[in-house]
């Protein structure tokens, strides 16, 4: 089994074409940052499995071996493994893969005078509608937490909670998101968001990620909290999102545009470097 290692602004994960036999336990295992490969979640791409005449199924499983509906950044990923493992003959290629939230249409650019394989390509998502999240029944720590501030729940595919604060560098990601996280009993994703000084129609934003933790950036997370600020008014609809792994473009309307790149790392044989499934 090989696995091809990728990331988006960070998120990384590790990418297995047609290998339906993976599970939880595996992804626990090669994730693990110490004695595995290490990654935020493993994507398991099923070629021959797809519904609706996509051109993939991807299952993802967060690092923690729990199951997730929807990533933008994997779903980046996934696509740029998929064209990486059979070249268009020409760019932009766009792919369908087919998720546990739904269809997905995703269009790869080239940089120019790339090759059938590039190592870095700008990837174009449609993420879907943003509806609203579950509701909300904030302990007494977590509405001190969030004291005077515009907090609000969405659903893009997976829950999360957008919270405005005055700076999202300067809050302590781990504590206060696992903090809010505590309430909702299926888990939450968590964004700390503020306009970006001196900007327009820009988000600082961090996040902790249900499954995974804190991580480098969140691509349904920036698509939700685009949504959330720009009905709040503080951004207009196309919105250029910073996380601490790098910028995304959210392009706000009835169903959700993501922009961003997805980077290819390596290929990895966990047998061959002793690595026990």
């Amino acid at each position: 089994m090989r696995l091809a290692k990728l990331h988006g602004l960070g998120n990384d994960f590790l990418v297995a074409l047609d290998a339906p036999d993976l599970g939880p336990d595996d992804a626990r295992a090669l994730c693990d940052r110490r004695r595995g490969v290490g990654a935020d979640g493993l994507l398991v791409l099923l070629r021959g499995e797809a519904a609706g005449g996509a051109d993939a199924r991807m299952v993802l499983f967060n690092s923690d071996g729990s199951r997730a509906a929807m990533s933008g950044n994997g779903v980046r990923c996934a696509a740029h493994a998929l064209v990486r493992a059979d070249p268009p003959q020409a760019w932009p290629a766009t792919r369908s893969i087919d998720t546990d939230a739904g269809l997905r249409t995703v269009v790869v650019h080239a940089p120019t005078g790339g090759d059938g394989a590039p190592r870095t390509v700008q990837v174009e998502v449609d993420m879907g509608p943003v509806t609203a999240g579950p509701r909300w029944a904030p302990s007494a720590a977590a509405s001190a937490a969030t004291k005077d501030r515009r907090v609000e729940t969405a659903d893009i595919g997976n829950p999360h909670l957008v919270c405005e604060v005055l700076d999202p560098w300067a809050v302590d990601v781990a504590a206060v998101g696992t903090l809010l996280e505590a309430d909702f009993p299926d888990g939450m994703n968590v964004e700390f968001i503020a306009p970006t000084p001196g900007r327009v129609d820009e988000l600082d934003l961090t996040v902790w990620e249900r499954g995974a933790g804190v991580t480098e950036a969140c691509g349904t997370g920036a698509s939700a909290a685009a949504t959330v600020a720009h009905r709040w008014g503080i951004v207009g609809p196309r919105v250029v999102v910073h996380m601490p792994g790098g910028d995304v473009e959210v392009r706000v309307g009835d169903r959700i545009t993501l922009v961003g790149p997805s980077e290819f790392i390596a290929t990895v044989d966990p047998a061959a470097n002793g690595l026990q499934r």
